[in-house]
């Protein structure tokens, strides 16, 4: 079976990229970027719905360039902060709910939500009770979508469950919780015209599409219970294969579940329904991947603690991408320098951070798991793969680091769309202002 495609490196002049804008960056292949968008836009086209509607998570990656292209290729989006929003808004996304290009999706209301919402009346998804109230105490009377807990579903680890028990995310399925929302909402004067579930991806790709049948049965057991829908969305979002040999997601696979789908909704409501998706990290986790520089190699030995590694140390760590040390995730790593043609050894690549938590290689228990490397040499370049997605978007200012820049490939040339971070951009905040 042929496993995932890594972007080709030597497509792109990465050493000369390195030396104009240091070490480590981001790089992302814009055409790779838009072939994605076009198999999602493909897949809602020839299909039997025809006001199906993609949405793009922009937590994912939320670079003004990436969404510049989204918005080209026709998505909408998905937002999860007031900031987002008008983020979205500069990309050249349209505010309001007619349509609802931009819809609000949030666990709690903080920052400028709540006035993004009433100032532009943006759609919120709300997922408590506590947000219908607070909607109506900030002045909002408008639509919202209503995100249910539907009692399954499953994140790519167990540290990311997005439906069941374990789940914060939305509105548990059964009465009288959701009868009492749904109450609550029209008391309030808001009608409920979409409904909204989260899934998750799971390990096994094909769980996505089988928790999205599941979602079809859900979601057409609700629809006698909300007059006022106009949409059903099924949430995100598609898997990405992030090591080489995992097969990458068919969209064959999920077209025919949507179809069924909105033949279904039609029924129940006896008028058509907008059937929406979110990919979630699927269009940008492969278009994307860091450069880090090769700073030195280091050994310990075996001990009664445990065995001895070979570390390869590196100038990126956990705050330019933290999903290695947050739950153990893998990103395919490949040497590109002298070293690159010796012969594999189990390697650790570790980052600058002083934290024992700042390494690549990790398993799914976040324990160390050595990698098959060649041993690099000081200043070859090391590239994490598949980090378009949740890698900048995530990153942090830890010990003070700047935030590192990010470089747009497109038609042969490379272009600078995010600086790196100097230290009067990150105390730009700081004052001393005496409060009353």
């Amino acid at each position: 079976m042929m496993g995932h495609p890594l972007m080709t490196l030597d497509t792109y002049p990465l050493e000369k990229i390195a030396a104009q804008v240091g070490t480590p960056f981001y790089l992302y292949d814009a055409a790779m970027l838009r072939a994605a968008l076009q198999r999602l836009v493909a897949m809602a086209t020839h299909t039997n719905m025809p006001d199906t509607v993609v949405r793009y998570a922009m937590k994912a990656n939320s670079s003004h360039k990436v969404l510049q292209i989204v918005r080209e290729a026709g998505l909408w989006i998905d937002a999860v902060s007031g900031n987002e929003v008008l983020r979205a808004a500069r990309a050249g996304f349209p505010l309001g709910s007619q349509p609802p290009v931009i819809m609000l999706t949030a666990d709690v209301y903080r920052d400028n939500a709540l006035d993004v919402i009433c100032r532009h009346g943006v759609m919120p998804n709300i997922g408590s009770p506590g947000q219908i109230r607070q909607l109506a105490e900030a002045g909002y009377r408008g639509p919202i979508a209503m995100r249910a807990n539907p009692g399954f579903g499953h994140g790519h680890v167990q540290s990311c469950d997005t439906g069941g028990p374990s789940s914060k995310h939305g509105i548990w399925h059964e009465d009288p919780t959701l009868s009492g929302a749904r109450k609550l909402a029209a008391a309030a004067g808001m009608p409920i015209v979409a409904l909204h579930a989260h899934i998750g991806t799971g390990p096994n790709p094909r769980e996505f599409d089988g928790n999205a049948r599941k979602l079809v049965d859900f979601f057409a057991s609700l629809l006698p219970q909300f007059p006022d829908v106009e949409s059903v969305n099924f949430g995100g979002g598609i898997p990405h294969p992030y090591r080489p040999d995992s097969q990458p997601y068919n969209l064959d696979w999920l077209k025919p579940v949507l179809e069924d789908a909105a033949t279904r909704f039609t029924a129940v409501r006896g008028r058509p329904v907008r059937v929406e998706i979110e990919p979630g990290r699927y269009p940008v986790a492969g278009m994307g991947f860091l450069v880090a520089r090769v700073h030195d190699l280091k050994s310990t030995n075996a001990n009664a603690k445990g065995p001895g590694h070979r570390f390869v140390m590196v100038d990126a760590g956990f705050c330019d991408l933290v999903r290695p040390a947050m739950y153990g995730a893998y990103h395919h790593i490949s040497i590109v320098g002298a070293g690159a043609k010796r012969a594999p050894e189990p390697l650790v690549v570790a980052g600058p951070l002083c934290e024992s938590g700042d390494v690549f290689t990790r398993d799914q228990h976040e324990l160390l798991d050595p990698r098959l490397l060649p041993p690099p040499k000081p200043g070859d370049l090391l590239v994490l793969h598949d980090a378009g997605a949740y890698g900048a978007s995530m990153s942090s200012n830890y010990v003070s680091q700047g935030r590192v820049p990010q470089v747009l490939w497109d038609n042969g040339k490379a272009t600078l769309i995010a600086r790196r971070e100097t230290v009067d951009d990150l105390v730009r905040t700081e004052i001393e202002e005496p409060l009353p």
